[in-house]
């Protein structure tokens, strides 16, 4: 019986023990953030109980959100205890920073839609404020929402619909339409 055998995990059990999916600890394995495991004699891998504690440290991390390049640093800091915790905070804060940003531009889309929708009276298509408003950007109230939704836009020729895209969407309901529509005298009967 191997020695090791006791004290370690296949990739099985580890997935099990940690709740993390086998190929997401090859994927690991093979970016550096897990080291290489032995290999049994049957060439199956074997993850010691610091190999599961790693593990379990990076799960924690991409579940706070942070990302991969922020977890190798965070592992390297971790290898080495001794060193101040400056460069760690650093992490952590620039990466709060981040999360904040995309809470306020939550929010704004949050504010957004619910316009959108408190704005639509029901009815026809043509009459959607919904469909209008996605239609064209300049309906918004915010551009906040729109830097994390502009890739791939054109912005240079002011339309807000993908690059790729020949026009926008049709629509009889425009309000440039329907406020020409008013304008015209209705047919007396």
């Amino acid at each position: 019986m191997n020695p090791i055998s006791r004290q370690s995990f296949t990739i099985g059990r580890l997935a099990r023990a940690t709740g993390c999916k086998v190929q997401t600890i090859r994927f690991y394995e093979q970016i550096g953030l897990l080291p290489p495991p032995t290999r049994s004699e049957g060439n199956q891998r074997l993850y010691t109980e610091a190999g599961a504690e790693r593990l379990c440290f990076v799960r924690h991390c991409r579940e706070l959100g942070f990302s991969l390049d922020a977890i190798r640093e965070l592992l390297s800091l971790a290898d080495h205890p001794d060193r101040p915790c400056a460069a760690a905070d650093r992490i952590a804060e620039t990466h709060l920073r981040d999360v904040e940003q995309r809470i306020a531009r939550l929010r704004a889309l949050q504010t957004e839609l619910r316009r959108m929708i408190a704005e639509c009276r029901g009815g026809r298509i043509a009459d959607c404020r919904i469909i209008e408003v996605l239609a064209d950007h300049r309906h918004c109230l915010s551009e906040d929402h729109a830097r994390v939704q502009r890739m791939g836009c054109s912005e240079a020729e002011g339309t807000p619909y993908p690059s790729g895209a020949v026009t926008a969407p049709s629509r009889s309901g425009t309000k440039a339409e329907m406020a020409r529509k008013r304008e015209r005298p209705s047919p007396s009967r």
